[in-house]
């Protein structure tokens, strides 16, 4: 994600070495049983847009934006790297690339963004957002580099085109070709998703050695609402993963991460509702969105899966008592977060949607019962048949080699291989289920019954992939992948005659086969239910409620009384202003009334025709908690550009003067539902507000949480301005207050 600034001259770095280090074995060492995030605190204050691959090793690796990691330090790092052996605790260990490296297309101080770590074929490829190019003297020409290297440790060598070359925009300037995620098909074909606000999301193709474009581009997400793309494959979904408003606004950045799903990898993604990410009311179902903790502006995310075959996600967030790696309105410091990726009823959603952790939680699974890395050639654990070698950290040979070790239960099988001569070569369990890789197929197997799957027309069985296999019960899912990353080449179930329970075995006849990183480790349990969202019970409170039945009632009171607001026929009905509320100018007006004490959840339902596709900024109305000009949430349904979309806006004040941002909740229609629900912070007293917005009235969209101090008594009220061309008028049907 950019940071709306050109890069300077990068101070010299460490360049990576780990390539010629040798790994260390951690077979049998347990790994942290829980953890607190940030995870990358002690790599830097800041590691924004992290992914994160498993390396040939064993190890975790994080690759990070350009960025200084301290405050204070003032180095310029290209691509920060950092290695972990369990996802929790993380060690720098250099710069992807040098202080004068750069592609020859990219000009002299150009830095490089939001890294994208993928293997293609036998090879590790990182795309990068390049921020400036030699095509315009301007700058902000971004374009989409690659470089490739032997492991995820580098070395590292650019490609000398672009994937993607900067692209003019209709608009003038060029539009943001920036936040690269690649995605390998289960038939093979790579592709690209890239783009951002000015110019939205596309997806792209690849050649098949993923370092050039082919074909045409194909929209995938809406301009002016998404960006920081990552696309997985999760029970025959493609799940499109897409962060949504600002993401560097110190202390009032609200960035969130939003999903629509397909059955292809070009689209059309819908939300849960069904509203496509294309739309002018553009869709989106939430996925991660800050929930009143620390933890503000939580997006641009990655994913990973531990030994246990729990999903997580990993993401940057701000700290809303430090935003800043060093003076105020600089640089937006954004350390590396980790947390649970739960799917419930075929979406995901964050800690099972109640949000970012901020506390001590369970760890990762990184380690198992079996846990072999081949870091010694000591087999000692195996009983042996056949031809097996170790060396250079990898296990070679033909015939079976079992472990001695039993396992059973619901349980995890890994295994990195390559048929380096073999016809066949797999997993066994229980010495009866077997999953191989053979004849251009992924094949289970349980005695007589088996199951199939294709593998793609140009697989190459040389190439290093990962087999995973889970067995619950007494249904077997395996699938095999390039990454681990969600891209599964090929799916294959089995449902078992009983469940297994026995060694896990490596196989390989018809010549050799290569295996590594070996684990099996007890399979994790899923969340089934999401945490309760805000419910509001019995009838609304008379003494707060207003259903606009007989004019104002006398507990309303104005904030710079506009006249041309009137109450007649059971709704209040307001032109919208030519004014606004953000900054220093404060000339919007605002109804207001008192608000109950405690917890209580406040509606209203608002019709306001922006039309469709035309720009129209930034005209808007709903509903608003409010302290004073510089201190207050204001829930909308807004025109930003040519999109429509309920913004949950925020601005307090902080370093003498006010900060203005803002999280989006769902999509609002020409009559939207808006809801605020309020809690008291029972340790801190802060006041809590969470966004809700609905369609129909009946299903709600919840997004993020704005906190305002325990000294303040924020009241609740209604807003409409934004602009008064072309004129449209408002309309409230009531305002209510519910426990």
């Amino acid at each position: 994600m950019r940071h709306f600034r050109r890069g300077g001259a990068l101070a010299t770095v460490l360049l990576l070495l780990l390539a010629a280090t040798p790994s260390t074995s951690v077979a049998g060492s347990p790994g942290p049983s829980r953890y607190h995030n940030p995870v990358s605190a002690a790599v830097g204050d800041t590691f924004a847009d992290p992914v994160i691959v498993r390396g040939d090793d064993g190890f975790w690796y994080a690759y990070g934006t350009t960025d200084p990691l301290r405050e204070g330090e003032h180095e310029f790092h290209r691509v920060p790297t950092a290695r972990s052996a369990d996802l929790v605790d993380w060690t720098y260990v250099g710069d992807a690339f040098g202080p004068d490296q750069r592609p020859p297309y990219a000009a002299p101080g150009a830095a490089f963004w939001a890294p994208d770590v993928r293997r293609v074929g036998d090879q590790w490829v990182m795309y990068v957002t390049v921020t400036d190019t030699i095509v315009s003297a301007e700058g902000s020409d971004y374009a989409i580099g690659a470089a490739t290297a032997p492991s995820p440790t580098g070395p590292w060598t650019f490609a000398a085109q672009p994937v993607v070359a900067p692209r003019p925009g209709g608009g003038g300037g060029y539009l943001w070709t920036i936040d690269p995620s690649q995605f390998t098909d289960v038939d093979g074909r790579n592709y690209l998703y890239y783009g951002s606000y000015y110019g939205g999301i596309s997806v792209t193709e690849l050649s098949p050695d993923g370092l050039r474009a082919v074909g045409a581009p194909t929209l995938v997400a809406v301009d002016n609402k998404f960006e920081g793309s990552y696309v997985l494959r999760h029970d025959g979904w493609y799940y499109l993963f897409a962060s949504t408003a600002n993401c560097c606004a110190g202390p009032a950045t609200g960035y969130s991460v939003q999903v629509g799903r397909a059955r292809s990898p070009r689209g059309p993604f819908t939300d849960r509702d069904g509203v496509a990410l294309t739309a002018s009311r553009a869709g989106g179902t939430p996925v991660l969105t800050q929930n009143g903790n620390r933890w503000i502006g939580t997006g641009h995310n990655g994913f990973v899966t531990d030994l246990s075959g729990q999903d997580w996600i990993v993401y940057h967030a701000i700290d809303r008592a430090d935003p800043y790696l060093d003076e105020p309105f600089g640089i937006n410091e954004r350390p590396m977060l980790l947390d649970r990726l739960d799917w419930i009823d075929g979406w995901p959603t964050v800690n099972a949607g109640a949000g970012p952790s901020d506390g001590l939680r369970p760890a990762p699974v990184t380690t198992g019962r079996v846990d072999e890395r081949f870091d010694t050639t000591d087999l000692a654990r195996w009983r042996r048949t056949g031809q097996w070698r170790v060396a250079d950290g990898r296990l070679t040979g033909s015939g079976a080699l079992t472990s001695r070790t039993t396992v059973g239960g619901d349980v995890r099988a890994e295994a990195d291989l390559r048929l380096t001569g073999a016809t066949s070569a797999g997993v066994t369990l229980d010495d009866r289920v077997a999953v191989r890789v053979v004849g251009g197929r992924l094949v289970a197997s349980d005695g007589r019954r088996s199951a199939s799957a294709p593998l793609p027309a140009g697989f190459a069985p040389a190439d290093r992939h990962n087999l995973a296999i889970e067995v619950r019960g007494r249904q077997l899912v395996a699938e095999l992948s390039p990454a681990r990353l969600g891209d599964q080449l090929a799916v294959v179930s089995l449902r078992l005659d009983r469940p297994a329970a026995g060694p896990v075995g490596l196989t390989a006849t018809g010549g050799p086969a290569e295996f590594d990183n070996v684990s099996v480790a007890r399979l994790y349990q899923p969340a089934k239910r999401a945490v309760p969202e805000p419910r509001v019970t019995g009838a609304p409170l008379r003494a707060y409620s207003d259903e606009f039945d007989d004019g104002l009632d006398g507990d309303w009171r104005w904030v710079r009384e506009d006249p041309a607001a009137t109450v007649s026929g059971g709704a209040l009905r307001w032109p919208v202003q030519a004014a606004d509320l953000t900054g220093t100018g404060n000339t919007a007006g605002v109804l207001l009334r008192d608000a109950p004490t405690g917890d209580y959840v406040v509606e209203t339902t608002v019709t306001l025709d922006l039309g469709e596709e035309t720009v129209r900024n930034y005209q808007q109305a709903g509903l608003v908690a409010y302290v004073d000009d510089d201190r207050f949430a204001r829930l909308a349904q807004v025109a930003i550009w040519n999109t429509r979309q309920v913004e949950y806006g925020y601005e307090l004040p902080y370093a003498g003067q006010p900060v203005y941002g803002g999280s989006i909740v769902g999509t609002p229609a020409t009559t939207t539902w808006l809801r605020l629900a309020h809690h008291v912070d029972r340790a801190t007293g802060e006041h809590e507000f969470r966004a809700g917005s609905s369609r129909d009235g009946r299903t709600w969209t919840w997004g993020a949480v704005w906190t305002f101090p325990a000294d303040t008594t924020p009241r609740i009220g209604l807003v409409a301005h934004g602009g008064a061309e072309p004129a449209v008028t408002a309309e409230f049907d009531y305002l209510r207050f519910y426990r």
